[in-house]
């Protein structure tokens, strides 16, 4: 008979500096065959800056999206369905000439 792995119990804890949290209104997605890199922005014209950045494995990408998708559908079976937020106009980035 094989034995039943055991269960082990890890505890985690959230440092005092990131309880609150950090507000985003925008997110950008990068990958390299290695790794996924998450951009979390908070745009506020002119300017706008990274809030938060995670960078994670193709591997657990998959299950982020997964646990995304499961919390989505079950937030809108209760709360009713969301609509997609409009795209926000894209700032113009990198050099460009003053108007004449």
């Amino acid at each position: 008979m094989a034995e039943q792995p055991t269960k082990k119990e890890v505890k985690v804890s959230c440092p005092e500096n990131l309880r609150g949290g950090v507000y985003a209104n925008n997110m950008m997605v990068a990958h390299t065959k290695e790794e996924f890199i998450l951009d979390f922005m908070m745009i506020t014209p002119p300017v706008g800056s990274v809030t938060a950045r995670v960078v994670i494995s193709p591997g657990h990408m998959k299950r982020i999206v997964s646990a995304l998708k499961l919390n989505l559908d079950k937030y809108e079976s209760k709360f009713g369905k969301l609509a997609e937020a409009a795209e926000p106009p894209r700032p113009a980035m990198g050099f460009h000439p003053l108007p004449e």
